[in-house]
């Protein structure tokens, strides 16, 4: 069991990239994180990251190495938060599946489907799942989501339609919780150093682009 004045965050797709960044940077300053994602591997080694800083004060990861389209095993893990924490104070929504560029009249059906699956009936599938914990933080929880805007965009078809999907969804979600929270943020974080943008941009200069690390630094002073 936590300590009272620990906060706790949900990350989701927390094993690699930004998500990772985001729960090693949470866990760095004092929080206690429920890292989420399928990549068994990849959590253990964002896990391995936080053990070897040894900061005075640091928070925690707890694995939860599960699939956010699998309804019944995040609804298991939202009522473990709930019996073990009784709350949420953020949750990070950085699980993404960015499928390969493709002309709109060559999508791969099962390509297609993932990425509704993931980018855009997840979200809505967690939202009602997520908001009661986040309402029970006494310091006011937030969500955070991570805008990409390449709908519309030549090739970005599948991932393009789908993250605007999501977005809209979390503007909704941000508009009907004004007043009551739990607060939603929507941010569009630099161009970053990682996998998935390599896929989209092979051959780029990646001196350009930021770190994942120094990012998540700058989203988690926002919360």
């Amino acid at each position: 069991m936590s300590a009272p004045s620990s906060r706790i965050a949900l990350v989701t797709g927390a094993s690699r990239g930004l998500g990772a960044a985001m729960a090693e940077a949470l866990a760095a300053r004092g929080w206690q994180v429920v890292a989420v994602a399928r990549t068994v591997g990849g959590l253990e080694e964002v896990d391995d990251r936080v053990q070897a800083l040894k900061l005075p004060g640091a928070g925690a990861l707890t694995l939860a190495p599960m699939d956010i389209t699998h309804d019944d095993a995040m609804r298991h893990l939202c009522r473990s938060v709930h019996d073990r924490w009784g709350r949420l104070d953020l949750w990070v929504h950085a699980a993404i599946h960015a499928a390969p560029l493709a002309p709109a009249g060559h999508i791969d059906g099962k390509d297609w489907e993932k990425s509704v699956a993931i980018n855009l009936r997840a979200t809505g599938m967690l939202i009602p799942m997520i908001e009661p914990l986040l309402r029970a933080s006494t310091a006011g929880g937030s969500a955070m989501f991570f805008d990409d805007p390449r709908a519309g965009q030549k090739f970005f078809g599948a991932y393009g339609a789908t993250k605007a999907g999501q977005i809209a969804l979390a503007r909704s979600w941000a508009a009907e919780t004004l007043r009551t929270g739990p607060k939603v943020l929507i941010e569009t974080p630099a161009p970053l150093a990682t996998a998935t943008r390599a896929r989209f941009f092979p051959g780029e200069d990646r001196s350009r682009l930021a770190a994942p690390r120094d990012e998540a630094a700058r989203l988690v002073a926002l919360v």
